[in-house]
């Protein structure tokens, strides 16, 4: 329903605007528009690539090394105390760590099916109903700390940016917000609608 409704939106936009041209006498313009707007998406789509084939490869060497695995015990202290119900299931938190590794090196594809996995494995305890770890995994799953911002960076060296890296202490900061203000508001949440449950 989502996807119909963004579809309807985004084709709206699009005739809207073409009609708009035409009818104000830019016919010309609207069409070389279109032109060099279908070659800057792709020639963004090939930078993006390469910047994400870069980072996928620099994944599977660490994961390869065992560093992968050294990242996740560094986290391992931390995500047991977020998701507390979970702390002896090594399979969900193996995949919430690698989740969180994926996360911190901006590498939002690869961390989607992991997120995935994990959230998974979560829902099997209470089928139907997304319990309190599960709903921590989507906040900071969204709201995720980025050490790398790989996508958004690729996206400003497709744009021309000569220093697409440049962001990073505002990524930095802006990351450490959100997740911080996302856990804790998760966690009064909790505490919030626990207190109504029989």
């Amino acid at each position: 329903m989502d996807k119909m409704a963004m579809s309807v939106i985004w084709t709206g936009m699009v005739v809207v605007s073409i009609l708009y041209g035409l009818w104000a006498g830019n016919g010309a313009a609207v069409a070389a528009g279109a032109v060099e707007g279908a070659a800057a998406a792709v020639e963004l789509c090939l930078t993006m690539a390469g910047v994400m084939c870069l980072w996928m490869g620099v994944m599977e060497v660490m994961k390869r090394s065992g560093l992968a695995e050294s990242l996740s015990r560094l986290l391992r202290p931390i995500l047991r105390r977020l998701y507390p119900d979970f702390r002896r299931d090594k399979e969900t938190m193996d995949a919430v760590s690698a989740n969180v590794s994926a996360n911190l090196l901006g590498l939002g594809n690869a961390a989607t099916p992991l997120g995935i996995q994990a959230a998974r494995r979560m829902a099997r305890r209470t089928p139907g109903i997304a319990s309190d770890s599960l709903c921590m995994l989507v906040v900071c799953n969204t709201a995720s700390i980025q050490l790398i911002p790989t996508t958004v960076a690729s996206v400003r060296l497709g744009a021309g940016c000569a220093t697409p890296f440049d962001i990073l202490p505002a990524v930095w900061l802006a990351s450490a917000v959100s997740v911080t203000v996302g856990v804790v508001a998760a966690k009064v949440m909790s505490r919030l609608w626990g207190r109504g449950r029989p």
